[in-house]
């Protein structure tokens, strides 16, 4: 039997998680919440297909196939999204996600993308990767997009640079650079930007 485990609340239409359960070879083991929740459930019931949201409390989809993928190797990761965003695309293939979704996918077709993923294949969604070839590379450091991502919530050059562990001239020269490379005005506008992007 096919194990995996869902995180709950992110399907649509709802009782999509039910309608797979309906399926011969498939059993849903578990269902999350959050990040953590889904880290949790997936150690203690070693599913053989992690479907994961991209957009979850506490831990985005790809952290958690990153997790899962150092502590769980034999179980294959696949993420569901409402928006695909062509960095989030690049950052999930790298860290070794094997299936990139809509959630707009229906109840069978998502069953038979886990049966190939299961199998050891591999299947992104033709219009996600279009998008993202056409997209190009995120221009932004490592260093720069966690910055930038930690001026998200409009926290001051103060707190960015004591989260970060950076003087605060060190966070001031990484956004400025990051707001020029992404072509905003200011840094809100930048991180909005590169969200839209996937670069952070």
């Amino acid at each position: 039997m096919l194990n995996w485990t869902a995180r709950a609340g992110c399907w649509r239409p709802p009782g999509l998680a039910a309608l797979l359960g309906l399926e011969d070879d498939l059993v849903v083991v578990a269902e999350a919440a959050s990040g953590p929740e889904a880290l949790a459930m997936a150690r203690a019931h070693r599913p053989d297909v992690a479907v994961l949201d991209l957009q979850m409390p506490g831990a985005d989809g790809v952290s958690v196939a990153t997790s899962l993928g150092r502590e769980l190797p034999e179980c294959h990761c696949m993420i569901v999204t409402g928006h695909g965003r062509p960095g989030h695309l690049k950052r999930a293939l790298a860290v070794g996600v094997r299936g990139f979704v809509p959630k707009t996918v229906s109840a069978q077709r998502l069953a038979e993308i886990i049966r190939t993923v299961y199998a050891g294949g591999r299947y992104v969604d033709p219009e996600l990767a279009a998008d993202a070839i056409s997209a190009g590379d995120s221009p932004l450091t490592a260093r720069e997009a966690e910055v930038l991502e930690l001026a998200a919530d409009g926290a001051p050059i103060a707190g960015i640079a004591e989260r970060a562990a950076l003087s605060q001239g060190t966070v001031r020269n990484y956004l400025s650079s990051a707001v020029s490379k992404v072509g905003a005005e200011n840094r809100h506008t930048a991180v909005r930007l590169a969200r839209e992007r996937g670069w952070v």
